[in-house]
């Protein structure tokens, strides 16, 4: 089976193409600011990122022919975790998606390259809206804000699984703590192969990121948005984007922050200390979701990559589990392994309504 699987994200457009189990492709295409700044919505990327796939195949002599095209799966409305054949109905939600986000573009290059080029099937897996939340963890203090997810389902689950094939065991089989250390953070309980709690990694809950503000006092979140000192756009940036790390430090680069940190910069040492002590009380704190039953602790993620940061934070959560540290992402493979598992029968294959 040969597998073509597309990863936009911010930035970056990821593309692998996979027969079977084998990688034949895998690029990251970086975008420059200048080059997305062209356009006025992240939408309007479509024909641009759909043609830097093309000529990522070209170059390298790939024919455009393909039993599946699986993409990231988009910011729409949630949906239990799995394969999701792209339709009519997912194309729609994911062009008119609440919050804008280059994940977004995800199954619309893939159906488009599916359907008018390599006549084949498009889908989606493990977006990042999957919601399996147990209703108790839905419930807030507002009954008019409950709790929503937007987290790195697909990574969070790889990690899970290939965790598990090297324990000899399923995914389903364990009880799981599953942390994602990226530009934001999320933190993600896991109950025999089902995610019941998990934080809005997005715009508003857990540790805060490199990029992203987490959970902020929300009297005073109330008092600024009404200070007239910024506008409704400019504070959403100061929650997801210029928030964090880059707010702080006026960098998400962890190496940059540990260099300034060995230079004798304490104040980036604390607000760098800060975010690994809030990850460890984020962590420690789903363990009472496992009624302490947990059977490991994974870290992932580019941040995982960061001795400084996961020696700390290991310090002070390897009292409850087991920890193993799988650094980077395997979005690419995991969106690859779920395109051939639906195309051998042995995933479920799920409508989108």
């Amino acid at each position: 089976m040969k597998i073509l699987a597309i990863n936009p994200g911010s930035t970056s457009t990821k593309v692998a193409v996979y027969e079977d189990t084998t990688p034949r492709l895998v690029r990251k295409l970086h975008h420059s600011i200048e080059e997305l700044s062209a356009f006025a919505h992240v939408t309007d990327q479509f024909d641009f990122r759909k043609e830097v796939v093309l000529h990522e195949l070209a170059a390298d002599n790939i024919p455009l022919q393909f039993d599946a095209v699986i993409g990231r799966g988009g910011l729409f409305k949630p949906i239990p975790g799995g394969v999701y054949e792209i339709n009519a109905q997912m194309l729609h939600d994911a062009l008119h998606a609440p919050r804008p986000h280059a994940c977004n573009l995800g199954c619309l290059i893939a159906a488009h390259l599916a359907k008018s080029i390599c006549g084949c099937r498009a889908f989606i897996a493990d977006p990042g809206v999957t919601d399996e939340l147990d209703d108790v963890a839905r419930i807030t203090g507002s009954p008019l804000m409950p709790r929503i997810t937007t987290w790195h389902a697909l990574n969070q689950r790889a990690v899970a699984r290939r965790f598990a094939r090297e324990q000899g065991q399923q995914y389903e089989d364990f009880n799981l703590i599953i942390c994602h250390l990226g530009g934001g953070i999320s933190i993600g309980t896991h109950r025999h192969g089902r995610c019941i709690d998990v934080n809005n990694a997005l715009d508003g809950e857990g540790p805060f990121s490199p990029e992203r503000a987490g959970t902020l006092p929300a009297g005073a979140l109330i008092d600024l948005c009404y200070s007239g000192r910024f506008t409704r756009e400019e504070l959403k940036k100061r929650i997801s984007g210029h928030a964090g790390l880059a707010a702080h430090l006026g960098t998400t680069n962890i190496p940059a922050i540990i260099g300034r940190i060995e230079k004798g910069d304490e104040h980036a040492r604390l607000v760098l200390d800060a975010m690994i002590y809030q990850i460890a009380k984020y962590i420690c704190a789903s363990a009472a979701v496992l009624y302490g039953q947990v059977d490991a602790i994974l870290l992932t993620g580019g941040i995982a990559h960061s001795d400084y940061v996961i020696s700390r934070l290991t310090k002070r959560i390897t009292f409850l589990a087991p920890v193993q540290v799988y650094p980077g992402e395997d979005e690419l493979e995991a969106l690859a392994l779920n395109a051939l598992g639906a195309l051998r029968g042995e995933l479920n294959v799920q409508e989108y309504c």
